[in-house]
């Protein structure tokens, strides 16, 4: 501030915020932060989600957006590598008081086949991975299916695979951006 407890600004009277970080008025504060923005960019909500790893959350420049999981440019296509990127996983579904095991490389499309009331969990494997699931919860196995009835032992499952806060979308989006990272994509 200066002596006269007006903004540090040559010629600035307004006064700062008694909790501004620094001594300057809002609206020199605005102006300091825009300009910082333009290098560091604004994390906000991509206008439309990430063509390479489906993620919803961008970084905004002046130049662009770029997705903040795997850094792709907002409005570039992807390669054709790098647009079949395939991960694997095992989900589980509920449906009512049922529970789908199941494995895809494509979650949103096959998901987008099925009923189900919520996504439950999504765990990094194949279809090895959910025969070993399918055996290891066959005594609440429902005729053979995918389908199976809700107990502790998947639950408690399903609680590990989650973890606290855990968005199962939000893992497969990390996963695809590792997997396309690994790839040197």
């Amino acid at each position: 501030m200066t002596e006269s407890g007006g903004c540090a600004i040559a010629g600035c009277e307004t006064r700062p915020d008694a909790d501004a970080p620094l001594p300057l008025c809002a609206p020199h504060l605005l102006t300091a932060y825009d300009w910082v923005a333009r290098a560091v960019g604004v994390t906000d909500v991509l206008p439309s989600p990430c063509l390479a790893c489906g993620s919803r959350t961008g970084i905004r420049y002046p130049s662009g957006w770029l997705c903040a999981v795997c850094e792709w440019r907002v409005g570039a296509l992807p390669d054709g590598e790098a647009g079949r990127t395939r991960v694997d996983v095992v989900y589980y579904l509920r449906f009512r008081d049922r529970v789908k095991i199941g494995t895809t490389g494509n979650p949103r499309a096959r998901l987008a086949q099925l009923r189900y009331d919520e996504v439950l969990a999504f765990e990094r494997g194949d279809r090895m991975l959910e025969q070993r699931r399918h055996a290891q919860f066959a005594a609440h196995r429902i005729h053979r299916s995918e389908w199976f009835d809700r107990h502790a032992a998947l639950d408690e499952h399903i609680a590990r695979l989650n973890g606290p806060g855990v968005d199962p979308w939000g893992l497969h989006q990390r996963w695809v951006s590792e997997a396309i990272a690994v790839a040197g994509r």
